[in-house]
C-alpha cells in the first residue's frame, strides 16, 4: 500500500519546509565516522532552502543521548528547529503503513517511530532529510526523500 504525500511540496513563501529524522541529528550530535558529515552538510542545506522541522518523536529519539532536557535545547534550537504536533492525520496514514508492514511479514506488534515521521512528512507535504531510505522508500513511495547519493 502506497501512502501518497501532497501533490505538491509545502513551502514558507518561496522556501521549502524539510521534516528533519532523528538519524541525521543522531549523526552530528554522536560526531559518526561514517555519517556527520554528510548529515551536517544535508541539514545546512534543507535550513539555507527553508524551513526545518522536527516533531516530538524525532525529539524524543535525539533526547535518549542528553542527561537534562537544557541541554538537549543547546542542540535543537527553537530558532533553528520548528517545532511541530504530529497531525492526526498523519496517525491514520501510519496506521496504515504500520498495517502493510504487518501484510508484508512485519514482526513488531506497534507501529514504527518511522511510520510516524514518515506519515507527518507525507500529510503535511514535507521533503523529509533522513539517512534510513528502505522503510521511507517502502511505505511512502512517493516522498520527497533527501538522501545520501549511496543509497538513492
Amino acid at each position: 500500500m502506497a501512502i501518497e504525500p501532497r501533490s505538491t511540496l509545502s513551502r514558507v513563501g518561496e522556501r521549502l519546509i524539510t521534516l528533519v529524522d532523528s538519524s541525521v541529528l543522531l549523526d552530528i550530535v554522536t560526531e559518526d565516522p561514517s555519517w556527520a558529515t554528510w548529515s551536517g552538510d544535508a541539514l545546512a542545506k534543507a535550513r539555507d532552502d527553508g524551513t526545518i522541522v522536527i516533531n516530538p518523536i524525532v525529539y524524543a529519539e535525539v533526547s535518549i543521548g542528553f542527561d537534562r532536557i537544557e541541554d538537549l535545547e543547546v542542540v535543537l534550537p527553537a530558532e533553528d528547529f520548528q517545532r511541530e504536533e504530529l497531525p492526526f492525520e498523519a496517525g491514520f496514514v501510519a496506521g496504515k503503513a504500520f498495517l502493510a508492514y504487518r501484510r508484508r511479514g512485519g514482526e513488531k506488534r506497534a507501529p514504527l517511530p518511522d511510520f510516524y515521521i514518515g506519515a507527518h512528512a507525507a500529510v503535511r507535504g514535507y521533503r523529509l532529510l533522513t539517512r534510513d531510505v528502505a522503510r521511507y522508500r517502502t511505505y511512502f513511495p512517493t516522498l520527497d526523500l533527501i538522501v545520501p547519493e549511496s543509497t538513492s
